[in-house]
């Protein structure tokens, strides 16, 4: 989840992806899943939280939020009702005035190919910017963005009704505004769950939401500045608060706490 530099740059591909039926998938065998039926703490046999700020000076990752990232805090990270639920708070914690958190499935859910999908329901608000995304579980190709980053999904609070999908590399990264991503109009993001999905194989990445195919990357076989997509992957879900994109327009303290919430998340293979 890594910050897009040209926001005009998203409207525009929002404008032009063409949205097509989805077609029949390549991975259907599944191998991993957390349906979220017990109470309580996220299931500590998948789930792991990365901890501390937003801020790359400090912790050396993020994209200068706000928030910090508690560790297994009910607060901030629990199973309730058969939903996930990830919070960010408005509160004074270790130096922020923000608190949420950043589960992680490293070494725990690591994958290589495969369709990824995810059952959500994401909070929108000035300054908001939840995700649902992967990362490479070791930096062959060396740090962001060279061992690549896939946004399944993603949304700005000040863009209550769109949903972005996104691949980040050397070569195609938000810090040169040369990313590769598309958006698509979900009116009721906030009030109801969808259906965020990739299918990751070797030749292309598609982005679908609810069946609908939106974005589409495809492996350039120039090496791995293009396409470092050769690789293990896990899987991460939070609620960052602010941050280079998601305080462009400020934060909203008003609509706190945030939740997002997720039904399910399967991947197959």
């Amino acid at each position: 989840m890594c910050t897009f530099r040209n926001i005009g740059l998203i409207l525009l591909l929002s404008l032009v992806a063409t949205a097509s039926d989805a077609q029949q998938r390549t991975y259907n065998k599944l191998v991993w899943q957390d349906d979220f039926l017990v109470n309580g703490l996220p299931d500590s046999t998948k789930w792991s939280y990365d901890i501390g700020t937003g801020c790359p000076r400090i912790c050396g990752w993020g994209n200068n939020e706000v928030q910090y990232y508690t560790n297994a805090r009910k607060e901030n990270a629990r199973v309730e009702n058969g939903h996930l639920i990830i919070e960010a708070r408005k509160e004074k914690f270790e130096g922020s005035n923000y608190t949420s958190a950043r589960l992680v499935t490293k070494n725990k859910g690591d994958w290589k190919y495969g369709r990824i999908v995810i059952r959500a329901k994401i909070p929108t608000g000035k300054g908001l910017w939840p995700a649902g995304w992967i990362l490479p579980t070791g930096k062959v190709y060396g740090e962001w963005p060279k061992s690549g980053e896939v946004d399944i999904l993603e949304a700005v609070g000040f863009a209550p009704d769109s949903a972005f999908g996104s691949v980040h590399t050397e070569r195609y990264n938000g810090m040169i505004g040369t990313q590769r991503t598309a958006s698509l109009i979900v009116p009721n993001l906030a009030t109801q769950f969808h259906d965020y999905e990739i299918e990751w194989t070797p030749e292309k990445i598609d982005f679908y939401i609810d069946n609908k195919l939106y974005n589409s990357f495809k492996n350039e076989h120039t090496g791995s500045a293009a396409w470092p997509f050769d690789q293990t992957f896990h899987l991460i879900f939070n609620i960052a608060v602010g941050g280079n994109l998601g305080g462009k327009l400020g934060i909203d303290d008003a609509i706190f706490p945030a939740q997002m919430r997720v039904d399910w998340v399967k991947v197959f293979q």
